[in-house]
């Protein structure tokens, strides 16, 4: 049998259509507000920001599918990365219907509760490496405590053994054929995780060491604990990063910012697609990192780089930044020039930004200035950019930095 590689398309699917009666709200629980946001947002924004991920759906109950829209909308959570569906009357129901609306390129799939905000990055990733590796995974931890088995509800009848024992968390994480057979076997009966059905369909899964702090908000004592992990992960470091980048305007050339093709009468002059903005914001994030610049990375005497799509570039240094432990939390970036107009073509510009650096397109900030016919931008000779960025180390394990 032949395993996916490290590369396989992944996706993330979150049931997220329960009530959560023991919180005891009149709405519910996933979106409660946590931190400032509510606790379904914090959720997706951690499978938006992994490497691995490059699609999310989530479940949500039906009568509530619109007001998650605008929700996400509202926190900045790009449409064309999330998905929202309606949830069925069953968590596993919820999944099944998910799995029907997965690309067909997907190979693996990470389901992970609505409710567990806290997940990490690393844990996200290590769920995916694991199922990629082995076809089915689940996070879980070791138990700690002592466990008695008391049949009548009161009266101890033993000491259960907890020497092999884990306790289940999310992501729990397969190949997307594994999973879908393990549904077949089913046939409906009912189960509490992805890891039974598999179990049930004699799929082997194996365990990857979760997180204490990866808790399920399922109590209002939930809800204290969970605040006081996110203020101990917002003493974090931040950096700071500063790109600049001109370019000759030229006869013959596409225009090509922010990853978009603009119409315009000249294209920007350069080794790669020339793309001003791009290469700015580049420059910013290395900056930041204490890498140096982009013609360090991408030396535009080495033929690969020779027409190249910056995104693709950007997705590089993204990747660096995210091997060096840090997340974007915003840019904002000054594109300089007489012509032509940039704000039709802003908010794509965010997305196509957004989905290389792996956040949401709230935090990318795009605006465009003239000088008046001064200088080489006003006379339309060529096109600058600005960019300045803040980076801030991610939140993993135990809630440390």
């Amino acid at each position: 049998m032949t395993l996916p590689s490290l590369h396989s398309a992944a996706a993330a699917i979150i049931p997220a259509a329960g009530y959560g009666t023991r919180m005891h709200l009149d709405y519910p629980k996933q979106y409660h507000l946590l931190a400032g946001a509510p606790i379904l947002v914090h959720t997706v924004r951690a499978f938006i920001r992994n490497r691995h991920i490059r699609s999310i759906i989530v479940a949500v109950p039906a009568d509530m599918q619109e007001s998650t829209h605008e929700l996400f909308k509202k926190y900045g959570i790009d449409g064309g990365t999330v998905t929202i569906t309606a949830g069925g009357a069953r968590r596993q129901d919820s999944v099944f219907s998910c799995l029907s609306l997965l690309d067909q390129s997907v190979d693996i799939v990470l389901v992970h509760d609505g409710a567990r905000p806290l997940v990490s990055d690393a844990l996200i990733s290590r769920c995916y490496e694991g199922a990629a590796l082995h076809g089915a995974v689940i996070a879980a931890i070791p138990v700690k405590d002592t466990l008695k088995l008391c049949p009548s509800g009161s009266v101890i009848a033993g000491t259960v053994d907890r020497t092999n024992l884990w306790q289940a968390q999310t992501p729990q994480a397969a190949r997307v054929s594994h999973l879908r057979q393990a549904y077949d076997h089913a046939g409906g009966l009912d189960v509490t995780d992805e890891a039974s059905l598999l179990e049930m369909a004699g799929i082997p899964v194996r365990v990857v060491e979760g997180s204490e702090t990866n808790i399920k908000i399922t109590r209002p004592e939930d809800l204290v604990v969970a605040e006081k992990i996110m203020q101990a992960g917002s003493c974090r470091e931040s950096r700071i990063g500063h790109g600049f980048d001109a370019h000759r305007l030229v006869a013959d050339r596409k225009l090509v910012l922010g990853g978009i093709t603009i119409p315009h009468d000249r294209g920007l002059e350069g080794h790669s697609d020339a793309d001003v903005l791009t290469h700015a914001l580049c420059d910013a994030l290395l900056g930041a990192l204490g890498e140096g610049d982009i013609g360090r990375h991408f030396p535009d005497s080495d033929p690969r780089y020779r027409g190249i799509f910056s995104i693709t570039l950007l997705e590089h240094v993204a990747g660096l930044m995210e091997e060096k432990g840090f997340s974007l939390a915003n840019a904002d970036i000054t594109l300089i020039c007489q012509a032509p107009k940039i704000a039709p073509f802003a908010g794509e510009m965010r997305s196509i930004l957004a989905r290389a650096c792996r956040t949401e397109p709230a935090r990318i900030n795009i605006k465009a200035t003239t000088t008046e016919k001064m200088g080489f931008e006003g006379r339309m000779e060529g096109i600058s950019c600005h960019a300045v960025v803040l980076l801030e180390s991610r939140l993993e394990e135990e809630g440390t930095p």
